[in-house]
């Protein structure tokens, strides 16, 4: 049911993502500026509350002073309360942390998307919620996808994608199949002022005697025999010997086996009567 809802999101462009459970509704979004905390210790009304997170990434907090949020998960927060009120102040504390109010994020959705460009998002966004915002990714899209992040900030940025050649960019690679399969640790947690970048698929081509001759997405680990069958399969008169492939200008014989590479071009010859 869970690859169901993730396949649906990324087709059809939904902006809706399978509900979390019950008590972790945030747990692991990455608290920025300007979220308001609410904090909660179960029987210790003077020390729950509400706490705008100010611009230097703390909060003030009853006793404790000082408390650094930004770029912690509300789960990561709860923790260092519950740690610090327990060391004289609380026994056996029980802390709960949840976001009261986001801070407006800022990501750019790039690349083969069918609609690419800046998006404002609120709350903890995923992977696939700011690919579905984008319209899902397009037919021309490659098998992997790109999450940059600035490792600093740079003057005039602000309101500009990172891109793939940007040196000070942090790169996390996410397997679209992955992601379609419903695999939960492919739907990454998005942050503010992160570029998602889907690049063009690289392709290969199969020409001759076969039932759907063509260019077709390239995929690491594709043999000649895959590459085949993805063509349809031989016509009546194709023969799997002989077999042919045209690389970088240089022809060359070729077996089932053999690994296809970009911009290869397979040709089927006509079998021998």
């Amino acid at each position: 049911m869970l690859a169901f809802l993730l396949s649906a999101l990324l087709s059809l462009g939904l902006q809706q993502a399978p509900a979390p459970a019950p008590g972790s509704t945030n747990a692991n979004y990455v608290v920025v500026a300007q979220d308001v905390l609410t904090v909660t210790v179960f029987n210790e009304p003077q020390l729950s509350g509400r706490f705008r997170i100010e611009n230097d990434g703390q909060f003030n907090y009853p006793f404790l002073g000082r408390i650094q949020a930004g770029g912690a998960t509300v789960s990561e927060i709860a923790a260092v309360v519950k740690l610090k009120l327990a060391d004289g102040y609380v026994r056996n504390p029980q802390v709960t942390v949840d976001v009261e109010q986001f801070r407006s994020q800022n990501v750019f959705v790039m690349g083969e998307v069918r609609a690419p460009g800046r998006y404002t998002l609120t709350g903890s966004v995923t992977l696939v919620e700011a690919l579905a915002q984008a319209g899902s990714t397009a037919p021309t899209a490659g098998t992997e996808i790109l999450i940059l992040r600035r490792t600093r900030p740079v003057t005039g940025s602000a309101g500009s994608p990172t891109l793939p050649e940007d040196a000070d960019a942090d790169v996390q690679k996410v397997n679209l199949r992955d992601l379609q399969a419903g695999a939960l640790s492919a739907n990454v947690t998005i942050r503010d002022g992160d570029t998602i970048f889907v690049p063009r698929a690289e392709r290969f081509y199969v020409t001759g005697h076969i039932r759907s001759p063509g260019a077709y997405v390239f995929e690491p680990s594709l043999t000649v025999l895959q590459a085949i069958s993805l063509a349809g399969g031989l016509t009546d008169r194709g023969s799997n010997r002989g077999l042919r492939i045209i690389r970088n200008q240089k022809e060359f014989d070729a077996k089932l086996t053999d690994i296809v590479q970009p911009g290869d071009t397979i040709v089927v010859r006509q079998r021998r009567l």
